[in-house]
Formats: structure tokens, sequence, C-alpha cells
């Protein structure tokens, strides 16, 4: 009798534990289901010929996770391990002609500025316009901010070959609270005739709080609220052994105005190796003298799917009254999975 009492336990005990195993098995298979994990790195080395500074550098490590809650529903986070976090936000999309999300993203503006650099030619990313304009850097009375922002995004696909992006952004940059009662409303429409070809538009309507002053504005000064008015008119083809992305820019702060436009274009060689070539115009105050033209020439290998090596030459050509021009030379490694 006690024999058969043990043999039954021990049965009870394998069926609850198979029942645990097969449960466990399926909580990890939803996870897994549920769960994207991607990333990549870039590091490599720049010189100055003309002032003969070089250094090797690491510029990104960053890593991403999207999960997905439901079919409509999802929430991901971005951490740049050489800086922040950038990004943290939830999607609903219950139409493929609307969606909503919120929290901190890149902002519409602009063609490039919500490329990742991952895919981006160059290996300084955007054009200076594009940086300068979004929110990249170079503008001191907006600071740093990676092109992001914090706010509530609506955006959808009515028809076929037409989206739009309907945004309202606190307009300070990412991981801060804005710093006056304004809110920047951007816009981006964007259209495709075709699979190759998107003719692009977007625009900004806002009021910026400056955190220091600027070379660039005589006008505002740290702490000054202002006009920070922009748009930009561009397109996009893409086929396999060509592509051309082109765009003009132009941006209001308060007074001053800037303008800009570039084009940056890639050719297949051989399978794997690309040419990359770039002009790149940018006027940071019309009526000063703070204007630069940047002409790029470089080989990107891609050798393993995401994967590449690039090696690019840029000659720099500021106004002569602001500063020398000068040349570059860089070359990076990308480690994308």
């Amino acid at each position: 009798m006690k024999k058969s009492l043990f043999t039954i336990l021990c049965s009870l005990f394998s069926i609850l534990g198979f029942a645990q195993t097969n449960a466990a098995a399926d909580l990890l298979k939803s996870f897994t289901d549920r769960i994207e994990i991607h990333g990549y790195a870039q590091g490599g080395y720049d010189y100055n010929t003309t002032t003969n500074d070089n250094s090797f550098n690491f510029k990104r490590t960053v890593v991403w996770a999207k999960a997905k809650i439901t079919d409509q529903w999802s929430f991901l986070f971005m951490h740049d391990f050489n800086s922040k976090p950038l990004e943290y936000y939830t999607d609903f999309r219950p139409h493929k002609a609307i969606g909503f999300r919120l929290g901190q993203f890149k902002n519409s503006l602009t063609l490039e500025n919500p490329l990742s650099p991952s895919k981006v030619e160059l290996i300084d990313v955007c054009a200076q316009g594009v940086t300068y304009l979004s929110g990249g850097g170079a503008d001191p009375l907006y600071g740093k901010h990676t092109g992001r922002d914090i706010g509530f995004l609506i955006y959808g696909e009515p028809l076929k070959g037409f989206t739009y992006e309907l945004g309202i952004m606190n307009g300070q940059g990412i991981n801060n609270r804005d710093l006056n009662k304004s809110k920047d409303l951007i816009a981006k429409l964007s259209y495709k005739p075709c699979d190759a070809l998107a003719i692009v538009a977007s625009g900004q309507i806002g009021h910026g709080h400056a955190i220091a002053d600027s070379e660039f504005n005589p006008y505002v000064h740290e702490g000054d609220n202002y006009r920070r008015h922009r748009y930009s008119v561009g397109a996009n083809y893409t086929t396999a052994p060509f592509s051309l992305r082109g765009e003009y820019l132009k941006g209001w702060d308060g007074p001053v105005q800037s303008q800009g436009v570039y084009a940056t274009t890639t050719v297949n060689i051989v399978p794997k190796l690309d040419a990359v070539a770039s002009y790149d115009y940018f006027d940071r105050n019309t009526h000063g003298d703070f204007n630069q033209t940047n002409y790029t020439l470089g080989l990107q290998y891609w050798f393993f799917n995401k994967c590449r090596i690039q090696a690019q030459w840029t000659f720099c050509d500021p106004n002569s009254n602001w500063k020398k021009n000068y040349n570059m030379l860089q070359f990076q490694t990308q480690i994308c999975f």
C-alpha cells in the first residue's frame, strides 16, 4: 500500500513538473515572440589635415527593445551607452490611416532627421542644415538633443502612397521639461508616386527658450523666449544600384534667418561596395558671414548584412571671414544587429 502511494505521489509530481515546464516554455515563447532587441555600434578614426587634430572615437553604442503588447499597441525604449536614454514611447495604431505616439522620439522635421545613423551614408550623419534646424546640435540657443523631443504624434497612411505626421512637442529637446508655455507644432507630408521615389515637405511652428548665447544670433540671449520656425522640401530616390537624396531647408530664430541645401548620392560599384558623394551648403545667418559648404567623397563596404566599413574625405569651405577652410579624413566601422 505504501509503495503504491509513493508511486502515485511521484507520478503526480512528475505531471505537475511537466505542466510547469510547459507553462514556462509557453511563457518564454510568448516573451520572445513579442520582444525585439536590436542595436549598433559605430567607431573609427578622424583626422583634420589642417590642424593635425586626430583621434580614435566611439561615436555610438545604441541598443533598443521593442515590445509588442498587442497587435495594435507597442512600446519602445532606446539607450545610447555613450550618452543617455534617447527614446521611450508607446505606439497605438488601430488602423493604417491613423496611429498615436506618446513619449520621447525623433521629431518629424526634414528628410534626414528621422533616419537612423546606421542607415545614413555619411559618417557625420546629417547635413549641416538638418543638424542645426532639427535640434541635432550646432545651434547654441537650443543645444544638442540628437533631433529628439518629448511630445505627442498622430500619423498614418490614409491613401496609398500618402503619409502624414502631426506632432505637438515641448520644443526643449530630450529628457527636458518645457521651459516656456508654448508648444511646437511639427508636420510632415510625404507622397510616393512609385516605390523608388518619395517627395517630402515638413514644417515647424514654435517658440524656443534659449539655453545659451549664440555667435550666430545677436538678437536672442540666454533665457529669452524666441520665435523658432522651420520648413523643408525635398525628395529621396532609391533603387538597388543608385540612391539620391536632396533637400532645401529654411529657419527663423527670432529675426535671424538661416537656410541650406544638400544632396547626397550612393552608387554601387561592385557587389557590397558603394561610392558616396555629398554636397552640403548651410548659412546660419543670411545677413552674416556664417555660411559653410562641405564636399564629401568616400567608399563604404558592406561586409555582412547591416555591417560596413566607411572611408570618407571632406573638404570644408566656410566663409573666410568666419574661419579658414580645412580637410577631414574619417574612417568608421559599423556593427549592427
